[in-house]
């Protein structure tokens, strides 16, 4: 019992703190008090209900859950908790996307795709999959982090890239699944971005991912324009630039290497690529941490 009031205390000042991961890091049988207040969203929330049932609002509409259902909270919603049975037992997960987009690559763009166009009805939903999240929400959860213990922060990056992953196959699998007329679109995009993950260090041009699709590249792009808000080129450019930041931070490999590894014809190419998307040289973007 001294354990779950530990990890609820925790996790209310998480929230209240907006921390880039609040976790209750385990399960808990009741929620924290800010949740029982109107709440604004900051990240991607999941309420996994191992027992009992719970009633809440988002946007100031009702919904109810019930043992073996989890609950999504969508970035910027409103969530307040209204009622609770005695026997409740839940598990609690609240994360930014920003502080793993490094590792979660042009995935991001999917994660919001599926929050923007889910509609009320998966607010709530028994995914089949709740052990599995209730397990990530532990581990993820477990012990307190400083930011200089790199391997311990990176392997809770990787659990979270594991956890949006599993997300987005759940969401995935749903939303295709019905008769949405814009499902192929999605569809479509989501191949994409998959592609883009695979094929970016060599491969920068739209035809190649069109080619890949079977698709025109002009329709590709403007696809794409109207799913997540960039062209093709631009996702391509967004995973370089991301990929150079990791090896910038990450490495001691100089420039060159760099620009060697990445498939730019010399190193001024490159910094002038890195320059213009940034706004700094790759050198004063090491330097900046120095």
């Amino acid at each position: 019992m001294e354990e779950m009031e530990n990890r609820l205390e925790k996790l209310e000042g998480d929230i209240n703190a907006k921390a880039d991961v609040c976790s209750s890091g385990g399960s808990v049988t009741s929620f924290p008090a800010t949740l029982r207040r109107d709440f604004m969203n900051f990240g991607i929330g999941l309420i996994v209900c191992i027992r009992g049932e719970f009633h809440f609002t988002v946007s100031a509409r009702e919904y109810m859950a019930v043992a073996g259902e989890t609950v999504f909270i969508p970035e910027g919603k409103v969530f307040r908790v209204i009622s609770s049975s005695e026997d409740l037992e839940i598990s609690i997960i609240i994360y930014k996307i920003e502080p793993i987009r490094d590792v979660l690559g042009n995935m991001v763009h999917a994660v919001h795709l599926y929050y923007k166009m889910s509609p009320d009805s998966l607010y709530v939903w028994k995914t089949g999959d709740e052990k599995a999240i209730v397990d990530y929400i532990s581990l993820i959860g477990q012990g307190s982090l400083s930011s200089e213990d790199y391997f311990s922060v990176y392997g809770r990056k990787l659990l979270l890239l594991s956890l949006t992953y599993r997300l987005c196959t759940l969401f995935q699998k749903r939303y295709l699944s019905g008769d949405a007329s814009n499902a192929r679109r999605t569809e479509i995009f989501l191949r994409l971005i998959q592609f883009i993950d695979r094929y970016y260090m060599s491969e920068r041009g739209v035809a190649f991912y069109a080619d890949k699709l079977c698709l025109s590249p002009k329709y590709l792009s403007e696809l794409s324009k109207s799913v997540c808000g960039y062209t093709v080129q631009e996702l391509v450019f967004k995973a370089i630039i991301r990929k150079c930041m990791s090896y910038l931070d990450g490495t001691n490999m100089t420039i060159q290497e760099i620009s060697e590894e990445l498939n730019f014809p010399n190193p001024s190419s490159f910094g002038t690529f890195f320059k213009k998307h940034t706004g700094l040289s790759p050198q004063k973007y090491r330097d900046r941490t120095v």
